[in-house]
């Protein structure tokens, strides 16, 4: 690894030019804490060009692998059966060759894109050239991984579009990956015959906090945010921190995905937003009649059409290629579910469509937030474009205005569409738990609604959807729009949507509880609220003193007892007890009759609650359980947490504070466990990752910021773990924003490119 002062210094030296009149894309970057990049150009291409080559110089083996995803690739340079995680399942890399090979339909992408507007097209390309500059001139610059790998080849503009496309998806088609790949009709061979519906568990992998404070609520009655996105620690979906700016014209802050070129959560002079995953479902799924004589053609009020055929071979190292038919409908392509009897049969068959297949304008929504000057506005870019794929947007401005809005791409389905058009195999508990819609694809009338008022047909219009503007607060944890201020429910909408008047989860209980008691406290302002952020409360523990009655009635779990009741109800890392804790909530909250206080739709942020008498044996279970889980582990009942949960960084442990978020911690953490036979470690994969707390004084934003996992993925990086050990330590830095800021907290030398 070069010394930093080396690194620095060979990055200023790649800042030779081309000949002027040959420039059609040029930026400077300007490193601050942390490296975080400051990106300055006269125009979007030069902003996009910047920040590529930023994001590959930080990131740059992730991005290549993302693009080996995209390109349906793996098999050939990785082998078929080594596996890789696509919508938060692990997959084979030929199911995820011919998933990706379904979704894939440039055509249709080109001509999406071709209709954003020029500056999303422009910021687009130029990251696409910014990144292939880096690995032009600093290939030695790619982590080890992949560095010299024969897929590490430059980007296309088509791989730039199959990226942002899977990106648009990733909730809705991606986690149908094996039921998409494996689909094939009666009698054809698959890979697999026992695929079900995705597990919607597994969406935890992507999660938030928002919270946007209004002028009746802060100290100095202007606006405030709080956004805490929990997010993947490794894979294309991390953060890395950037700053974009056209003096004069466009200037905004924060954080974005390490292979968009723009900012997803962030701020400027005047607004501040951030995003939670929203409860919204962005996709439906059709059940089909088939033709009696052909299983490849499907009916459409009684007349018969038939599905589009796709031969796609797939190259697989060291082995002879696959080649397999993918089949597709009006509707999208075919996915089949045998396991839970939604097979592809000589009668039915399923076909998925997904809102946000080629949702180019999700970069037309992001740029205008990015430019907005109130809350207002961000309202007007989100509803018009309808461009942002899957997330709730929780924003504040300078005039003390906060928002809360679930406008997405989003099926227009109501709900008495729904009921004239579901599918009767969609109305059983299996279907309705797997979060499935399913309508009835033989009938054209029960295609998805078309609104002229809306960018693309079949999508929800604004005025379907909730939006809700107040001076005190906002709040979301990934619950739905249902309680975005606790004392003002929102009207019931389409199911669609996600549930209204339904059981709130911990976390969210958590959110509402700690806001409500800072609010009676007095005025909030960025302290108050860095400290809720990072404060680490168990809503869980709220039920401790309960449970320590029962525990206390089994001698054999003295111990046990002692360890819980001498816990400080944190998820800190010095938090003595914790993980004893965490180990027999998993459990007991699969108790039928844990409380004896049911959940009431009135009193939605405190029930259900009390634990129940009657579930005293099931409880001694769980606490028995949670015990021997941890003896089996050699990991003490009292083990501090950050013994338990922690990374490595360069042979060096870092605890990490932070835990399940379905336990109530708002700072939620989801860690893996070591396999059996090693020492017991919780690795962190998912959870905080870039916090920011924004408010506005005098002078215009004042950002405070972590980025847990720190910028760079390269270990030869020294912007590897620095953020890393900041957050262990809960240090905020201060994000500089204007140019006499940026001066003053540079570090190493500007770098110029152009081309």
């Amino acid at each position: 690894m070069k010394p930093r002062h080396l690194l620095l210094a060979t990055l200023a030296a790649s800042s030779a030019a081309t000949p002027a009149l040959a420039q059609r894309h040029s930026a400077t970057i300007t490193r601050t804490e942390q490296g975080i990049p400051h990106i300055v150009a006269k125009d979007m291409a030069g902003l996009g060009y910047g920040s590529g080559y930023a994001a590959a110089q930080d990131n740059g083996c992730v991005i290549a692998d993302t693009l080996l995803t995209v390109r349906a690739e793996r098999s050939k340079f990785l082998g078929k059966d080594a596996t890789v995680n696509v919508g938060f399942s692990e997959v084979t890399n030929l199911e995820s060759d011919l998933y990706h090979s379904a979704i894939s339909d440039l055509p249709g992408l080109r001509a999406a894109q071709a209709k954003t507007s020029a500056d999303n097209r422009a910021i687009i390309e130029g990251f696409r050239i910014g990144y292939n500059r880096y690995l032009r001139d600093h290939p030695e610059g790619f982590a080890a991984e992949c560095r010299g790998s024969a897929w590490l080849r430059p980007m296309s503009g088509d791989d730039m579009l199959l990226m942002v496309n899977a990106a648009m998806t990733l909730i809705s088609s991606a986690p149908l990956v094996k039921q998409i790949a494996d689909a094939a009709p009666p009698g054809a061979k698959t890979a697999a015959n026992d695929t079900g519906f995705p597990d919607a568990a597994k969406h935890i992998g992507l999660g938030s906090n928002g919270w946007a404070f209004g002028g009746d609520a802060t100290a100095n009655k202007r606006g405030m945010i709080v956004g805490n996105p929990h997010f993947p620690w490794s894979g294309p979906n991390r953060f890395r921190r950037l700053h974009l700016t056209i003096p004069g014209k466009f200037d905004v802050m924060g954080g974005g995905l390490v292979f968009m070129p723009t900012v997803g959560i962030g701020f400027n002079k005047s607004i501040a937003w951030t995003h939670t995953v929203t409860t919204a479902t962005h996709f439906s799924l059709f059940e089909l009649q088939l033709d009696p004589a052909d299983p490849t053609r499907y009916l459409i009020d009684g007349k018969p059409e038939a599905m589009t055929r796709r031969e796609v071979t797939i190259a697989v190292k060291d082995g002879a290629p696959v080649t397999r038919t993918l089949y597709a409908t009006r509707y999208g392509p075919i996915a089949a579910m045998p396991s839970v009897g939604f097979g592809w049969t000589a009668t039915t068959a399923y076909t998925l469509r997904d809102a946000n297949q080629a949702n180019f304008r999700s970069g037309d929504a992001w740029l205008r937030i990015a430019r907005a000057r109130n809350v207002g506005e961000i309202r007007d870019a989100i509803g018009e474009t309808l461009g942002i794929p899957w997330v709730n947007t929780i924003a504040a401005d300078a005039q003390g205005n906060a928002m809360y809005a679930d406008v997405t791409a989003v099926p227009n389905v109501s709900a008495d569409k729904l009921k004239q058009c579901a599918a009767p195999s969609g109305k059983t508990p299996l279907a309705r738990g797997a979060g499935i819609t399913l309508l009835d694809g033989a009938r054209a009338a029960c295609d998805w609604d078309v609104d002229p008022s809306t960018p693309a047909p079949g999508l929800m219009p604004v005025a379907n959807q909730a939006v809700v503007i107040r001076r005190d607060y906002v709040q979301n944890s990934n619950d739905s729009y249902w309680l975005a201020h606790p004392n003002a429910p929102y009207a019931q909408l389409s199911p669609v949507l996600g549930p209204w008047g339904a059981r709130q989860s911990l976390r969210t209980r958590s959110g509402i509880a700690e806001l409500e008691r800072a609010r009676a406290a007095g005025p909030i302002d960025p302290d108050k609220a860095k400290a809720l952020a990072m404060a680490n409360a168990v809503y869980a523990a709220e039920f401790l003193s309960d449970i320590l009655k029962i525990c206390a009635t089994r001698a054999e779990l003295a111990e046990t007892c002692a360890a819980l009741y001498a816990w400080d109800r944190t998820a800190n890392a010095d938090s003595k007890g914790a993980w004893l804790f965490f180990a027999f909530w998993q459990q007991a909250a699969r108790i039928p009759n844990l409380f004896a206080v049911p959940f009431d739709a009135a009193h939605p942020a405190t029930t259900p609650n009390t634990i129940n008498p009657a579930a005293a044996p099931a409880i001694l279970t769980a606490l028995e359980s949670a015990t021997k889980q941890l003896r089996d582990r050699d990991v003490p009942l009292d083990a501090a947490w950050g013994s338990v949960q922690y990374v490595e960084r360069k042979g060096e442990r870092i605890p990490v504070h932070g835990g399940p978020g379905q336990i109530g911690i708002l700072n939620a953490m989801g860690s893996n466990p070591s396999a059996a036979g090693k020492p017991f470690v919780l690795t962190p994969a998912h959870g905080t990752s870039y916090v920011q707390v924004v408010s506005f004084g005098d002078k215009g934003p004042v950002a405070e910021s972590m980025l847990s996992y720190s910028q760079s993925t390269n270990p030869d990086s020294p912007w590897y773990d620095d953020g890393t050990r900041a957050y262990a330590a809960k240090k905020w830095i201060r994000l500089p924003f204007t140019p006499a800021e940026i001066a003053a907290a540079k570090q190493g030398e500007t770098v110029k490119i152009s081309e």
